[in-house]
């Protein structure tokens, strides 16, 4: 659909605002970030996100508004994934909790940026070659039974990282956090704190999930607003979302599987897109009991560390 470059402007000056107001106002001192505090986020990003929703049903009709909402539910289910990972970068680093939320704000930032190019290259290439969809669907049911049959945790190997080593062999490191900034200068020298080096192997974590998340949200739509949209309103939520999840994420033991199964079903439906046709309600349908069955089976059925938790 065509979309008025006044709108593109208009919808990224509102979301630029809302970053503005969350960093110098809501969050302009380095707190703990109480899940209160967090749950009420959390809330209003849901809420604005379903509202805006809303908007799309009523300007452009129900096939783009479901196709909205399933990329949104895609996209929010994915991150999970990102949560979790971010969970151990904190952890590996022993990032203090009143830094987190600077951190997670500026790698969401740069990671809207990022998937911006990531949905307008991703969106050009599909429209222009029709066969890179049964790749992508190719990918995507790969992609899906890989993350079911590789099982445990991710590992964190910031050794590895080939950002953190170009960093390291350019710029000086502290070994100081020194009051939450990135860099610090010491006696003329300029030097990076650790907190830039986590923050670097977050924004390069959230690259390897766009490989997943990207496609999969191109394969439900083609429409680079929808795609675009919906991933933007996923994001702006993550933060909260961390902190509100950051003590539940381990209990999800089977939303890792849920989440498999879903990049197999819509690869698949790419598959056979040219022979059947499944509708955009279905699709919702369909990730909505896959998500809500994960959750459910999780809570059944703990993991034996979580029980004796």
């Amino acid at each position: 659909m065509e979309i008025s470059p006044l709108f593109w402007l208009a919808f990224n000056g509102c979301v630029l605002a809302l970053l503005l107001l969350d960093l110098l106002v809501f969050n302009r001192r380095a707190h703990v970030v109480s899940m209160r505090e967090a749950l009420g986020w959390s809330a209003f990003w849901i809420a604005l996100s379903l509202s805006f929703n809303y908007l799309i049903y009523r300007w452009l009709g129900q096939a783009a508004a479901l196709e909205f909402l399933t990329g949104y539910l895609i996209e929010k289910s994915l991150s999970v994934d990102n949560l979790f990972v971010f969970l151990l970068i904190f952890s590996y680093f022993k990032v203090p909790a009143q830094y987190q939320h600077k951190i997670l704000f500026w790698g969401i930032t740069g990671a809207l940026v990022l998937r911006a190019g990531f949905i307008l290259a991703g969106a050009a290439l599909l429209a222009r070659f029709h066969g890179l969809l049964y790749l992508l669907g190719a990918f995507l049911v790969y992609t899906g039974i890989k993350m079911a049959t590789s099982g445990g945790e991710p590992e964190i190997d910031p050794d590895h990282n080939p950002v953190v080593q170009f960093l390291s062999r350019h710029l000086p490191i502290t070994n100081r956090l020194h009051e939450g900034r990135f860099f610090v200068r010491l006696n003329g020298v300029l030097y990076a704190t650790p907190l830039l080096v986590v923050l670097v192997m977050v924004e390069t974590t959230d690259v390897v999930f766009a490989a997943d998340s990207i496609p999969a949200i191109l394969a439900v739509s083609r429409d680079t607003f929808i795609v675009y949209t919906s991933n933007v309103f996923a994001l702006l939520g993550l933060r909260a979302l961390y902190f509100a999840l950051e003590g539940l994420m381990r209990l999800f033991h089977y939303l890792n599987y849920g989440l498999a199964l879903i990049l197999v079903f819509i690869g698949g439906k790419l598959l056979v897109s040219d022979l059947f046709h499944v509708g955009m309600g279905l699709s919702l349908g369909v990730v909505g009991v896959i998500l809500a069955g994960s959750v459910v089976l999780s809570l059944l059925f703990p993991k034996k560390e979580a029980a004796n938790e």
